[in-house]
């Protein structure tokens, strides 16, 4: 149900950043999810369709991207991808690592006219 407060807060930020840049309606919005948010994308979908009602933002494309987790381990200093399978570092299947991306969602760009 998070979902419903992040799409909230989204409109509330893009939707009068819009108007202000002298936007009649907002198109398209490229938003980005990293896979270990915790958000479900379907969710986005719908809460954006039903809370952009009545705004700027109505009937607008959402195109949502995933951001692959990244990590740090901290044992063999490796930074990339983790091995998907069990969540450890892919050079030394250490499981002593900082999850360094993946996590953040966010608003890439929008489209408005």
């Amino acid at each position: 149900m998070h979902e419903l407060a992040i799409v909230e807060a989204l409109l509330e930020t893009i939707v009068p950043k819009a108007k202000e840049s002298g936007a009649k309606k907002i198109l398209e919005v490229n938003f980005r999810i990293g896979e270990m948010s915790g958000i479900v994308p379907s969710c986005i979908h719908e809460y954006f369709a039903i809370a952009s009602k009545g705004t700027i933002a109505e009937n607008a494309v959402i195109n949502l991207e995933t951001v692959p987790a990244a990590i740090r381990c901290n044992v063999c200093g490796y930074q990339g991808v983790p091995d998907k399978e069990n969540y450890s570092c892919p050079a030394c299947q250490s499981l002593d690592f900082r999850l360094t991306g993946g996590r953040e969602y966010y608003v890439d760009s929008l489209i408005a006219e």
